[in-house]
């Protein structure tokens, strides 16, 4: 039986694929093809760094457990760093450039948290942490 999280997931993908695929013009203009190849990846992996996070995702910095496998064996916070590359696929695909403005201070915001996060974990977790993070980036 699929989990509600899995179920959730092929629906926000198939809503998403649904969004991006325009039926009115044939070809695409470049933008949203360019837009389009970096969203659907993006918003995959997104979503796989959620689903592997599991019961350790929360809303606020806290230390259940560290989950070092999967994209978190490379890439120490895969939910920000590929939300923000789907965010500004989903920008370019439009072509509201000026959106990408937000993108430093979204970025800037998402490493406000990063930080929060790594102090509680290293304080829960120590040279286990300390390890993954000097093997793993951003």
């Amino acid at each position: 039986m699929l989990s509600n999280h899995k179920v959730v997931g092929a629906i926000v993908m198939i809503a998403m694929a649904a969004l991006l695929w325009d039926k009115h013009q044939e070809p695409l203009p470049i933008h949203q093809v360019i837009g389009a190849l970096i969203t659907i990846p993006a918003s995959g992996l997104w979503l796989l760094a959620r689903l592997q996070l599991g019961k350790s995702f929360s809303v606020t910095a806290q230390a259940r457990e560290l989950v070092t496998t999967g994209l978190y064996s490379k890439i120490r916070n895969p939910i920000y760093f590929f939300g923000l590359l789907t965010l500004s696929g989903m920008v370019i695909y439009l072509g509201r450039y000026w959106f990408l403005l937000a993108v430093p201070a979204l970025a800037g915001l998402q490493y406000w948290r990063v930080r929060a996060e790594s102090a509680v974990l290293e304080a829960k977790f120590g040279d286990g942490y300390r390890n993954w993070k000097a093997q793993t980036w951003f």
